[in-house]
């Protein structure tokens, strides 16, 4: 077993499936790849088991039913924890995220508990967007820092690497959110225990292939989560705890 697992939730991902995992076989790092599939009608979720029976460290999670991205992500970092991954990854199914990345957070995930993939540090680098669909998620980064305080550019982004101890430091059952707002959540709850975060420059390319899972519900709720993580951090902008003192707190077993 690899100490670092790629968590990958699938919809309807039949199509994509396949690549993605032969490129992530193929980095100069060697990952383990847990597929979170929620039953996916297109047979996401047989195909993946048939990828698995081939390759020792290619996991299969299936879920009964589509609960949500965030449901997804919990059941898979609850997964991983128990097999003692240090380094657990979230990524699209969908090649929107670059696999061809995952070096450059391990390297910063050395000094580092989260470590955010940032499409807007030192510009903006999205392939295959609308200018409105552009224009929403910068502003939406905009509306996170100013209200949590939160110091990203890049706080709704879903490529993500935690460190195994930012998981085992923050309450997984009591993550409420789903849609783009869990990757906020999930952000705020690590930053604000002053846990350290690292921003590494990613390239973002939109799915050619399916469809978003972008809709209303999903940007609403974003909207009213981070108010509810600014009262639940005591209305501050800045971490309860300094990073030094947070980390001596870190119990041995998280380590």
């Amino acid at each position: 077993m690899n100490n670092t697992l790629v968590v990958i939730p699938t919809y309807n991902e039949r199509e994509n499936l396949p690549p993605l995992i032969q490129r992530l076989l193929a980095l100069p790092v060697q990952v383990d790849v847990l597929i979170v599939d929620d039953n996916s009608p297109d047979g996401t979720g047989k195909l993946a088991d048939e990828i698995a029976a081939k390759h020792p460290g290619i996991h299969v999670l299936h879920r009964s039913v589509k609960n949500g991205l965030g449901r997804a992500y919990i059941d898979g970092f609850k997964w991983a924890l128990e097999r003692g991954y240090e380094f657990i990854f979230e990524m699209d199914g969908d090649f929107s995220h670059n696999p061809d990345d995952i070096p450059a957070f391990l390297d910063a995930a050395k000094e580092a508990d989260l470590v955010l993939g940032s499409r807007y540090v030192n510009g903006i680098r999205v392939i295959n967007w609308p200018l409105r669909r552009l224009m929403l998620s910068t502003t939406a980064a905009k509306y996170v820092k100013w209200i949590t305080g939160m110091p990203f550019s890049d706080p709704t982004g879903g490529y993500k690497c935690f460190r195994r101890r930012a998981l085992l430091a923050i309450p997984l059952d009591q993550i409420q959110s789903n849609g783009y707002s869990f990757q906020i959540e999930m952000t705020h709850m690590i930053w604000r225990q002053g846990l350290r975060v690292a921003e590494v420059p990613i390239v973002f390319t939109d799915r050619f292939q399916g469809h978003s899972k972008m809709s209303r519900a999903i940007i609403f709720e974003a909207l009213w989560m981070v108010w509810k993580l600014w009262f639940q951090n005591g209305l501050r902008r800045r971490p309860r705890f300094s990073p030094a003192s947070r980390r001596s707190a870190v119990p041995s077993q998280a380590l």
